[in-house]
């Protein structure tokens, strides 16, 4: 609830006033660009769709390549240049993230090859770009969601783009991926349900008006059932719960909304169970479900790897996060794997230090938008890797930090 507040302005801008407010703008401008190329940097590029069908619009391996990788170049630059004095606001979160950067040069050390030693330094840029962006962090109007939901629309409309282009290739196997850039189905469902999730939080907050939150949840909604991906599902419900829980008691809003969502939950399940049980199966028998798809094969597999005890602290070095070639679709063995238990202790204390954090702040939409995204996180991390090397979940957790660590800004306005 808004209170009248009567507001002074003056009739005509000095143009000292005017300078600031162009300054200002510049600078949001820019730091929204920056977060769109680290976005950018962590986007998946392989010359044809996940399911080897040819891209709508063929794009050279070399051009993919190098627009992704060179985005966190463009992404540093843009962070230097809307902070040329490199002031920085050091917090715990920051801190563990540079322990992941200096743990990854220290396994690099045994590294014979070169893509362990770019991904090491990738890191170390990625990292470095997001420590220019804390004086950014605890902005009352929220401007690192607004940039983030600006390039989440950019992603998801490309895919339905290519969906309206390209329906057989973008919908191959029934699964909706990006048929115009090769975006995995998985992929498409992540964006999709931390869309849905910021938004419906962000509308059970009074931020965002109904007229436009229910359009693009709806949409949202729909693109990740027809990616038929369980983690993002089963993820975004968690995270939703979770916030809601936290907005319970301050917005009448949301208690309305829990009560029809009982009611609703419980008809669908009544009416709907069948076609409900045969979605999540996905098409697959007994085994397939039980060993998660061939996860557990793999995971078993890195578990029982011969190493010896600096690699067990340490790990391997940064890997593309594959076991013999099939990817291990967890962050914590990834993390085991790559950066060992020092990585896997430093990646539960960053979730945990965001948890513990969001326990202290007020209750409020940064609050519940914060618990959205670490308990999104944390769901997913069990089946998908992450956070613990620069990637759009290590991003999702930066957003989140960004919501619920204090800083001066956000200190002054509870004073």
């Amino acid at each position: 609830m808004s209170l009248p507040v009567a507001v002074f302005r003056p009739d005509r801008a000095t143009p000292w006033q005017r300078s600031a407010v162009a300054k200002e703008r510049s600078a949001h401008r820019r730091v929204a660009l920056c977060w769109a190329f680290l976005l950018l940097n962590t986007l998946t590029f392989y010359p044809k769709t996940w399911s080897g069908e040819p891209l709508a619009f063929p794009i050279p391996s070399v051009v993919g390549k190098l627009v992704t990788q060179g985005a966190l170049i463009v992404a540093l630059l843009l962070a230097l240049t809307v902070n040329r004095r490199i002031v920085i606001r050091p917090n715990v979160f920051l801190c563990l993230l540079s322990l992941l950067a200096v743990e990854a040069f220290i396994s690099a050390g045994q590294a014979d090859h070169v893509g362990t030693i770019y991904r090491t330094f990738r890191l170390a840029f990625f990292i470095a770009t997001i420590w220019l962006l804390s004086p950014w962090w605890g902005r009352r109007d929220l401007l690192l969601v607004r940039a983030h939901l600006t390039v989440a629309y950019i992603v998801l409309g490309s895919v339905l783009a290519g969906f309206l282009i390209a329906p057989h290739t973008a919908y191959a196997a029934h699964r909706l991926a990006g048929a115009l850039w090769p975006t995995p189905p998985t992929q498409v469902a992540e964006f999709a349900a931390v869309t849905t999730g910021i938004v419906v939080v962000l509308w059970l907050g009074g931020v965002f008006a109904t007229k436009f939150a229910l359009p693009i949840a709806s949409v949202t909604t729909v693109m990740l059932l027809l990616t038929h991906t369980r983690t993002a599902l089963v993820a975004m419900v968690g995270g939703l719960l979770v916030a809601g829980l936290s907005l319970f008691a301050v917005h009448a809003r949301v208690r309305k909304l829990f009560a029809s969502a009982s009611v609703v939950v419980s008809v669908a399940f009544i009416t709907l169970s069948g076609f409900i049980t045969t979605w999540l199966a996905r098409g697959e028998d007994e085994k397939e479900l039980t060993d998660l798809t061939g996860r557990t094969t793999v995971w078993s597999g890195v578990e029982n790897m011969p190493r010896d005890r600096f690699q067990d602290l340490f790990g391997f070095g940064l890997s593309n996060k594959s076991f013999n070639g099939l990817p291990i679709d967890s962050n914590w063995l990834a993390s085991y794997l790559d950066q060992g238990l020092v990585g896997i202790v430093i990646s539960a204390i960053m979730v945990l230090y965001l948890l513990v954090s969001a326990f202290f702040q007020p209750r409020g939409v940064a609050r519940a938008l914060g618990m959205f995204l670490v308990t999104y996180c944390l769901a997913a991390s069990f089946t998908e890797t992450g956070f613990s090397d620069a990637s759009t979940y290590m991003l999702y957790l930066v957003l989140a930090a960004s919501l619920l660590v204090r800083t001066p800004e956000s200190e002054s306005e509870t004073t």
